[in-house]
């Protein structure tokens, strides 16, 4: 088709390297919350802060492409690296390493968290490192001439990152929720892992493969390092040279012309130019790498029941994926055309304002998603508030006397819903039956917090502090088990341990993932001839619930569920329109931006403008954590509204800025300085054709 055979190896490289980082990617922030029981906040301050990382390094990689290794090694060496860091995070995630009593529990945490940050810093390392390296060589591998197969390249390479990301997104959620573990069985972290780190090394040797076949430039020295000395003597010189005697230049880098030659400061000044225009994008990407924090903590929140399929939190994400590898053929081969047919001018700057302002969109719309779900929402006590709910265990019927309420529950039943008092003017509660006296609850009830009281006889409660006072996160729903038998009883749940759970009283909640659950009761009062084994009835999302473990007329044990939480009921599909948004903006972009800085930048400096580029998304990361760490918004859907604000700020200066933008072409200012260079050695080396012109000009 007119390609170089080499840069198909770069392409299945680049899908399998970018299927081990968003797979890896895609369940980080669910490892932290689940294995690490971090908060949200935590949670994503650690995700962006790596993303940010992923995303500063490629400075490094650029640095040791361009004035060390070359880009070829820079890429073998680093895979290396990010091969190991991979093959470490996936070490850290094998729950038994540091569980010693086989409890289900890791005995050393903070040995998880040491492993965890160690491999997400190589990962970090590896994957920033190749990445300016990756597309600009895939990019030397043209010829002079082969601007439209290079242009076409870029939409290649993007859609291999897209349709690695799709596979992985869509993979390793799947992954995550198998039960598997040595001595307990985990949500599978390991295998989770474990794939990308076998992709990685797949990645690596794919790009090996095809060595014979790359065209490889020796590097050109540190071109950072001399980009950073001339725009510091240009502006030293210019601080010496301030006063009204000395004329003005043309452009301030001019200023260095003393000492560095023409050709490199004009090759600075192409890169300067590209680079002023990558101040307002940083706000792009702080709402585009959202997807993997943010909205999936929203998806968490929601039903993952989409017809016959049952999409798992992270795996909305491939939502983004799956739209790219529609979206961008689409983009390429029908829509732009017809925008050309009709006569408009969509040059890549504008374009890339088109992208900004359709992400800001996508925010918008996930507001609105947002105030959906919280609609939904139980209510929880606050301030001064408790909350309680009375669940009758006995085999009478109980009436039960609180501040301005009177509740009458037959036999094995509960209230409602919990009931909200004020904690100060909760005065009395008295549980009285037909023919029995009355009597006072007496308990100390701890303000901002849920209560269940368990009532069996006139004379015999418990109050019970619940432990669960927000929605259960992730998706995951909560399972608790109230125990009627006189003796302790032991359930085991998906390898979950609920122990010793004794009379008349209630165990913790344990959360688990959507679907039937099988669980096992164990006591010493069972008889041998029963049946302990049982299943949930099918758990959704966000659920919880307390099961009564009761004894039958034939000393069987049975079981009988009540609903604590309900399950979520906005539904994950709901999420498409904002991610459809979001992926048009990207396509428009990303993919344009990606081309834009290739096309703009001289033949020795693409590296550097391409880790240009990515900084600007590990500045869209911090700012992430400036703004969710310093809002503390109280509702979501706010802090949402103000990143779609800030966005459309920034896409109306950008919108400004590009109007003064010149296009140039970097290969034809070269060949003018190639061109110019020649006259100079020739005229060198024969001074008589210099001679001859000044005689005629004299005559």
């Amino acid at each position: 088709f007119g390609y170089p055979l080499s840069i198909f190896f770069i392409v299945a490289n680049e899908f399998c390297e970018r299927f081990s980082y968003y797979g890896m990617r895609g369940i980080l922030i669910l490892y932290f919350t689940n294995f690490f029981s971090w908060d949200d906040n935590m949670s994503t301050a650690i995700y962006h802060t790596f993303v940010a990382l992923c995303y500063l390094t490629p400075i490094l990689g650029a640095l040791i492409a361009d004035s060390w290794l070359g880009k070829f090694k820079t890429i073998v060496s680093l895979s290396i690296v990010y091969t190991i860091g991979q093959a470490v995070i996936s070490v850290s995630s094998i729950n038994d390493l540091t569980d010693h009593n086989h409890d289900g529990t890791p005995d050393s945490l903070p040995v998880h968290v040491a492993l965890s940050m160690i491999g997400l810093a190589l990962i970090a390392l590896g994957t920033g490192g190749i990445k300016p390296c990756v597309s600009a060589f895939g990019g030397d591998q043209f010829e002079e001439g082969q601007e439209k197969r290079r242009n076409r390249f870029f939409s290649m390479f993007y859609l291999a990152i897209n349709a690695g990301s799709l596979l992985s997104t869509i993979i390793t959620p799947m992954l995550r929720v198998q039960q598997c573990g040595i001595h307990s069985k985990q949500a599978c972290y390991p295998l989770a892992f474990g794939v990308p780190a076998a992709l990685m090394a797949v990645s690596l040797i794919v790009f090996i493969l095809g060595s014979g076949m790359y065209k490889k430039f020796q590097p050109q020295g540190n071109i950072m390092g001399k980009v950073a000395r001339c725009i510091h003597f240009a502006i030293k010189n210019r601080f010496r040279h301030r006063s009204k005697a000395f004329p003005k230049r043309e452009h301030w880098l001019d200023w260095a012309k003393e000492k560095y030659d023409e050709r490199l400061i004009s090759q600075i000044k192409m890169v300067m130019r590209v680079m002023f225009l990558y101040i307002p994008l940083p706000m792009f990407w702080a709402l585009f790498d959202q997807q993997g924090s943010r909205w999936t903590l929203q998806a968490a929140t929601m039903s993952g029941k989409i017809g016959a399929l049952e999409i798992q939190p992270d795996q909305m994400q491939t939502v983004n994926a799956i739209l790219i590898v529609i979206m961008v053929p689409i983009f390429d081969a029908v829509l732009y055309p017809l925008i050309a047919k009709c006569g408009l001018n969509f040059t890549s700057l504008k374009k890339m304002t088109v992208g900004m302002f359709l992400a800001s969109l996508a925010f918008v719309v996930a507001a609105i998603v947002q105030v959906e779900i919280d609609k939904t929402l139980p209510v929880f006590p606050k301030g001064n508030e408790i909350q309680i709910k009375v669940l009758n265990i006995g085999n009478n019927t109980m009436t039960i006397s609180l501040p301005g309420e009177m509740v009458t529950l037959d036999q094995l039943s509960q209230t409602n819903a919990y009931m909200t008092f004020d904690v100060n003017k909760l005065t009395s509660i008295n549980i009285s039956s037909p023919g029995s006296p009355v009597t006072a609850v007496t308990d100390d009830f701890k303000q901002g917090q849920r209560h269940t009281l368990l009532v069996w006889a006139p004379n015999h409660y418990q109050v019970i502090k619940d432990d669960l006072n927000q929605k259960p996160k992730k998706g995951e729903n909560g399972i608790r088990f109230v125990n009627t038998f006189n003796e302790l009883i032991t359930v085991t749940m998906s390898g979950k341990i609920y122990a010793n759970v004794s009379s008349n009283n209630a165990s913790n909640y344990q959360f688990f993932p959507s679907g039937v659950k099988g669980f096992r009761i164990s006591s010493t009062e069972i008889p041998p001839q029963c049946q302990p084994n049982f299943d949930t009835s099918y758990l959704e999302f966000g659920s919880a619930y307390t099961y009564l473990v009761r004894r039958k007329n034939d000393s069987c044990p049975d079981v009988q569920s009540f609903e604590d939480i309900s399950a979520n009921t906005v539904n994950m599909a709901l999420q498409i329109p904002q991610y459809f948004l979001l992926t048009c903006g990207e396509v428009v972009f990303s993919v344009t931006g990606l081309e834009f800085s290739y096309s703009q930048a001289p033949s020795n400096m693409k590296s550097v403008l391409q880790a240009g580029w990515l900084l600007t998304v590990a500045i869209g990361n911090i700012i992430v954590l400036i703004v969710a760490g310093a809002g503390q918004f109280s509702k979501q859907w706010a802090e949402y509204i103000l990143f779609a604000a800030l966005l459309l700020v920034v896409c109306i200066i950008f919108a400004i800025m590009t109007r003064f933008y010149t296009y140039i072409n970097p290969a034809e200012i070269e060949a003018e300085f190639d061109e110019d260079e020649k006259k100079k050695s020739l005229e060198k080396s024969n001074p008589y054709i210099m001679s001859g012109a000044n005689s005629q000009t004299q005559m």
